[in-house]
Order: C-alpha cells, then sequence, then structure tokens
C-alpha cells in the first residue's frame, strides 16, 4: 500500500480510485477530517488556529500571503508523507478545485521536485481521451503495486 497525493487535492474521484487499487489517497478531506475531529479547534467553519500559518513557513517564505502559507500548512505534510502523486492539470472545476493559483504552483513544484513515482497528466477533453486518462491512472497504480 502507497500512499499517494493527489492533485487536486479535493478532488473525491482520484481519491476513490487510489483507495480502489489499494493504495492511501493523501488529500485534503483526510487532512480537514483530522482537523474536525481534533478536540481544541474553537473556529468552525474554518477548522484553523493561528499557529497555522506559521506551520506553514515550513513550506512557504514569510513574504507569502497568509492563506498560502495556511494551506500549506495542511499540503505541506501530506507532501511529505507521500510516496507518489497523481497530478492532473487544467481540470474542470468540478473534477477538483483547488482555489488558491499560487498554493497551486506551489504543490506541484514541490511534487515535480520530489523523487518519487509521479503521473502528470491533462484533464481529459473528450470521451476517448477520458478513456485513455483512466486507463493511465489505473495502470500507474498497478504498477504501485498493493492490494486491489
Amino acid at each position: 500500500m502507497v500512499k499517494v497525493f493527489i492533485y487536486p487535492a479535493t478532488s473525491l474521484i482520484l481519491s476513490d480510485m487510489v483507495a480502489r487499487f489499494g493504495h492511501t489517497p493523501l488529500s485534503s478531506a483526510v487532512a480537514v477530517r483530522e482537523r474536525i475531529q481534533t478536540p481544541g479547534l474553537e473556529s468552525p467553519p474554518l477548522q484553523i488556529t493561528p499557529e497555522e500559518p506559521k506551520k506553514g513557513l515550513k513550506w512557504a517564505a514569510v513574504e507569502v500571503p497568509a492563506g498560502v502559507r495556511g494551506r500549506m500548512s495542511l499540503y505541506g505534510p501530506m507532501i511529505e508523507a507521500c510516496e507518489a502523486a497523481i497530478i492532473i492539470n487544467d481540470a474542470d472545476l468540478s473534477f477538483g478545485c483547488m482555489g488558491c493559483a499560487r498554493t497551486n504552483e506551489l504543490i506541484k513544484f514541490l511534487l515535480r521536485e520530489k523523487d518519487i513515482p509521479k503521473l502528470d497528466l491533462n484533464y481529459p477533453k473528450s470521451e476517448e481521451e477520458g478513456v485513455r486518462f483512466v486507463a493511465a491512472i489505473k495502470k500507474f497504480l498497478d504498477s504501485l503495486g498493493g492490494a486491489k
């Protein structure tokens, strides 16, 4: 079982595919769930403490907006923990929206720099491309091993 970071990290479709092939998806849903279930957070629905942007300094400079640092406090630990990554470029908003262009650039940069197996695809624009898209993801996940 391999920990696979999915981008966009909000994609339930990718998360489901990774799990169906016996791997652990690293996504924002998992990270947000941990924060929601953590006792002591008193700022719903944000579920962020004033310390989160400070934690984000590990991945983003102090000059970077606090929103980017706050998001990186969520995504940074997952990027460090991942053993593989699936990156989908130009995804439709319904496939998974990340919401912050600068954070997106930083996440993709960190993933591409990391020495792990990566699948980097463009979002399909036709049914034929969609079939090849799913087949490529299946082949990649199979290549990582794990139970089905």
